[in-house]
């Protein structure tokens, strides 16, 4: 069976955020044509990020697909660690604030910054 591998961030147990990858089915359609399940979207939000631009931490208020159009974005998680992706590329943006919790900088969230010479562009899909 084909599948389709989303990039997952997400808020773990720990309230720190953390990247997974998951596997959608690609299970419908024909064998020149694998689709996966319909999924329901609320709403499509485009972004054009200036070079330079770096957000500080902070969490997904809805979880959203991030899909990179144009440039590369890098998101980075309070253990140091960071991921780049490019045009092309995607994640799923569901790192939110634990029930409860109050926002603390420096345990929840992440920051995303435009890498390289050409502006950022994404679409944010809910």
């Amino acid at each position: 069976m084909d599948t389709f591998t989303q990039v997952i961030l997400f808020t773990d147990t720990d309230g720190r955020a953390r990247f997974r990858e998951e596997s959608i089915p690609m299970d419908e359609g024909t064998p020149l044509s694998r689709l996966s399940a319909v999924q329901g979207v609320s709403g499509l939000q485009l972004r054009r990020s200036p070079v330079g631009f770096r957000s500080e931490f902070h969490c997904t208020g809805t979880p959203q697909w991030v899909f990179i159009l144009e440039g590369q974005m890098e998101i980075g998680l309070q253990d140091g660690t960071s991921r780049i992706f490019g045009p092309g590329e995607h994640f799923y943006s569901a790192d939110v604030l634990p029930s409860g919790a109050v926002f603390d900088a420096r345990v929840h969230g992440h920051w995303s910054r435009q890498v390289g010479s050409d502006p950022l562009v994404t679409a944010f899909v809910r």
